[in-house]
């Protein structure tokens, strides 16, 4: 099938990258981002860097660069900002995060120096293990979110930038459902008048990013700018939306085996998974209410991929069990084990044991450069709401209320790079491959 293809704004001006957090991710990103520019690295997991396209048949031989099929913003058109609850700078919160080497820092300290975080809304009460020192201050929650609206206001204009994206790379918030202040955008900006307990600070961010015309990205389980009120003024401001909660290490192991299992038909009887991480989102993690935020994120994936009400004899009693432990030695190189029991013909049987040493803010920092990059796209492309095609990147994909969420890595692919292809009006690939044999 072949579009028309759609008209897509030029990339032209400074496009502005606003982090809500400005720990391990968020400075492994924009010291990655650095490093590029300065050709000290390469951007390795990065798709709109790095990533190809097939377009057309085989034969013909067309796999340009992403980057060079579609018109994406230049890593040298970046500028980037942040919130955080700590002063540091983002050399020096990179420094005591301990992802990038020193001797490598050391090369982007002028760079690194010149960012410095804004104050952060933050309410202890959702984040239970931090101590925020570096907080704004209001009469109610619609006054934060008219601060957070005007920093957003003062960035772009400090910064000549012709359009901004906000990432949220902060902490995972205690575990909350929509409740009747989500419901609409009227019942929603009440709830900040009276500073509502169920809006919490991400949605905070959220308001002031859609208001603000910025799409928003996020990158934590948390509730956020999944709700009815949020997606109503998304759709009302012709902004994009996407998340929820970065695909990094465990869960993008877990996407990765379960459709190969599903898809040779073998059974599954329990999937253990443990990880030990000692970074601030372990610490965050430690506390119940978060950790049951993540939890409801991580036990999702296998349900939706292995859908066990379509194949009970394989999949209709399997235990999964997921279990985070803050151990402050491993710093942000998190451990995760998986043991997990499957069966084959005739019910013999096997196991698979996977122990991946992994280290967090690697995998999610070209997550949020890739996400601010397509996001940027998106908008430019007059593509609003829910962006489904930037599954790939998340554990909880948000969808349309009526959709399941698809899950299955190789299927995210295909559904993201079947979208560039539609936007430029290229023919979808199905690879049904019959046309080379008649």
């Amino acid at each position: 099938m072949i579009s028309k293809g759609v008209t897509i704004q030029e990339p032209k001006g400074k496009l502005g990258v606003l982090l809500v957090g400005l720990g391990a991710v968020s400075t492994t990103v924009i010291a990655g981002v650095e490093a590029v520019r300065r050709q000290l690295a390469k951007p390795i997991g990065s798709l709109t860097q790095m990533g190809t396209i097939r377009l057309g048949k085989r034969t013909e031989g067309r796999s340009p660069k992403i980057k060079d099929f579609v018109p994406l913003a230049e890593l040298e058109d970046l500028v980037f900002g942040a919130w955080d609850i700590f002063e540091d700078n983002c050399y020096e919160a990179a420094l005591h995060c301990g992802v990038i080497e020193k001797s490598l820092l050391e090369q982007l300290k002028p760079e690194l120096e010149k960012i410095k975080p804004m104050p952060a809304v933050f309410d202890q009460h959702y984040v239970k293990r931090l101590h925020g020192t570096y907080i704004k201050k209001g009469e109610n929650k619609r006054d934060l979110a008219e601060q957070l609206m005007a920093d957003i206001q003062k960035f772009k204009t400090d910064n000549n930038c012709t359009r901004l994206v906000m990432v949220w790379c902060a902490s995972t918030e205690i575990f909350m459902k929509s409740s009747p202040v989500h419901e609409t955008i009227e019942s929603f900006e009440r709830g900040l008048e009276t500073s509502d307990p169920d809006i919490a600070p991400s949605m905070i961010y959220a308001y002031a990013a859609l208001k603000s015309g910025v799409a928003f990205a996020n990158g934590a389980p948390n509730l956020t700018v999944d709700i009815p009120a949020l997606m109503q003024l998304a759709n009302e401001k012709g902004v994009a939306v996407c998340g929820k909660d970065f695909k990094t290490g465990q869960t993008m192991m877990k996407t990765i085996l379960a459709p190969g299992l599903k898809s040779r038909m073998l059974g599954l009887s329990g999937w253990y998974s443990t990880n030990i991480l000692g970074n601030r989102d372990g610490e965050v993690l430690d506390d119940p209410e978060s950790f049951k935020t993540k939890e409801e994120s991580k036990l999702s994936v296998l349900e939706y991929i292995l859908q066990p009400e379509i194949h009970p004899d394989l999949y209709g009693d399997f235990s999964h069990l997921v279990r985070i432990n803050y151990y402050p030695p491993r710093g942000d190189n998190k451990e995760g084990w998986d043991n997990i029991d499957i069966f084959g013909w005739l019910g013999y049987p096997m196991q698979i044991k996977i122990n991946f040493l992994c280290r967090d803010s690697i995998l999610a920092a070209p997550i949020v450069l890739d996400l601010a990059i397509f996001l940027d796209l998106a908008q430019r492309s007059g593509m609003k709401g829910i962006q489904e095609w930037l599954s790939f990147y998340f554990k909880s994909p948000m969808t349309a209320p009526q959709l399941y969420p698809e899950h299955d890595l190789f299927i995210q692919l295909m559904k993201l790079k079947n979208t560039l292809r539609h936007l430029k009006g290229e023919e979808m690939i199905t690879h049904l491959g019959l046309e080379y044999y008649d």
